[in-house]
């Protein structure tokens, strides 16, 4: 598609965008989080509208965050940020593909953002993200972190503007421009400052969850087996929560308990005494336990965990979820297909037997005709083909092999759409090293 470009009208001037069409995918961007947002409190915790401010001190007063809503808008949500998380990674999926003139100014298309952070493309997702966008700009935050000799506190709103275009005779959406503040953007840009985190985040359903798994991968994070242990009072204070401390520790005590927050795993300590603690550790570094004779093989576990993305969306009952609850993405029959396809190949690479059901959920015909290529078989066929066309002279079985090696040793890397994410590997590689081809 053409690169053309539209005039609207914005504060009374005719301003000129690119369509932006010819956008790269960002709908498969490996997530990242801004740490000095993830232990305070700068969110509502709640998705009742806040007008009362968060007014933190920590507890050796050296950091202070105040946080104010807009009367008309509220204060901006912890699902909200779900939107920060996807702006600063995509400036850092940006930065990974070598671009150096990075800008405040992010153009994006709204479902790429929307698709990655779960909530659906309906038309109530795209309302929830404008009516995001705004608590994000109307709420004004003052803080003191990364003070300075010449600046002791900063005034700032997460964004400082949005643009939507809009076509005007069909009224499809041309992308966003988002403007973040300096404030964040500065922060993003010092890439010490950025966190991975898993894709399931988008899967927390309460707030106080939402900011729990944030809060102990910043703190749990880089403490290996150890972990972090923290009081409740204490956790109470940066959380910003309006719940009395008794019930917050009753809902920290409740998520502990339930331990499904992904990547951490939450233990209470002292639970019976007047100063119970919280322990979060990675369960990266949790000590496994020896293998049993009934325990799935390693292979079958790498697998497993591919196929989880998918398993999760699939499987949750529509009568679970809530009118507040985001818009899920449910999986075709087709990426199922090839999800399990994947799966058996995975397994058969390792010399295990196919389970019965992934080897009858593929189609006969595609069982008996041995000459079609794995790539073919697990590839989207619009996919397969447009890395036939840009990426010409490369065995694809061979680089698939190179490509799932990668996702089996960074499991945080596996991706929701395999597809889409193996065409970017194999756009990458032949930019790199498509001069081999032509020597040989």
């Amino acid at each position: 598609m053409s690169n053309k470009n539209t005039t609207t009208i914005i504060d009374g001037r005719p301003v000129q965008f690119e369509m932006f069409f010819t956008l790269p995918d960002f709908s498969d961007i490996s997530l990242r989080d801004y740490q000095e947002t993830m232990q305070r409190p700068f969110f509502s915790l709640s998705k009742r509208k806040r007008l009362k401010p968060i007014d933190y001190v920590s507890p050796d007063k050296s950091v202070r965050v105040n946080v104010s809503a807009n009367p008309q808008y509220g204060m901006a949500t912890i699902w909200d940020a779900d939107i920060m998380i996807y702006l600063a990674s995509h400036l850092n999926e940006l930065r990974e593909r070598g671009e150096n003139d990075l800008s405040p100014s992010i153009r994006i298309q709204p479902g790429d953002l929307l698709k990655r952070i779960c909530w659906g493309v309906s038309g109530r997702a795209y309302e929830r993200l404008v009516a995001a966008l705004d608590r994000l700009q109307a709420t004004t935050i003052k803080t003191n972190i990364r003070a300075n000799s010449k600046t002791r506190e900063t005034t700032f709103s997460w964004i400082d503007s949005y643009t939507h275009l809009v076509d005007e005779r069909t009224q499809r959406s041309l992308g966003m421009e988002i403007t973040l503040s300096k404030w964040f953007f500065d922060g993003i840009m010092d890439q010490r400052n950025i966190l991975a985190i898993s894709p399931l985040y988008f899967e927390i359903t309460s707030g106080l969850g939402k900011w729990l798994y944030r809060a102990s991968r910043k703190h749990a994070g880089g403490n290996g087996a150890n972990g972090f242990t923290i009081g409740f009072e204490t956790l109470h204070q940066k959380s910003g929560s309006e719940s009395s401390l008794p019930s917050f520790k009753n809902k920290i005590i409740e998520l502990a308990r339930a331990n499904s927050l992904p990547d951490i795993s939450l233990e209470v300590i002292d639970p019976d005494t007047a100063r119970p603690k919280l322990k979060m550790v990675m369960r990266k570094f949790l000590k496994e336990e020896p293998p049993c004779d009934d325990q799935e093989p390693p292979a079958l576990r790498s697998a497993s965990r591919a196929i989880e993305p998918e398993r999760t969306a699939v499987s949750r009952p529509a009568q679970q979820r809530t009118s507040d609850a985001p818009d899920n993405e449910f999986v075709s029959v087709e990426a199922a297909r090839n999800v399990i396809a994947n799966v058996a190949d995975l397994l058969k690479a390792n010399d295990l037997e196919t389970p019965a059901g992934a080897a009858s959920s593929e189609p006969s015909g595609q069982r008996k005709r041995s000459a079609t290529t794995r790539a073919e078989r697990i590839l989207d066929p619009g996919v397969y083909h447009a890395i036939r066309t840009e990426c010409p002279g490369w065995d694809l079985d061979v680089m698939m092999k190179t490509f799932d090696a990668f996702l089996n040793a960074n499991p945080e890397e596996l991706p929701h759409n395999y597809s889409k994410r193996f065409l970017g590997f194999m756009r990458k590689h032949h930019e790199r090293n498509k001069y081999q081809l032509r020597q040989g």
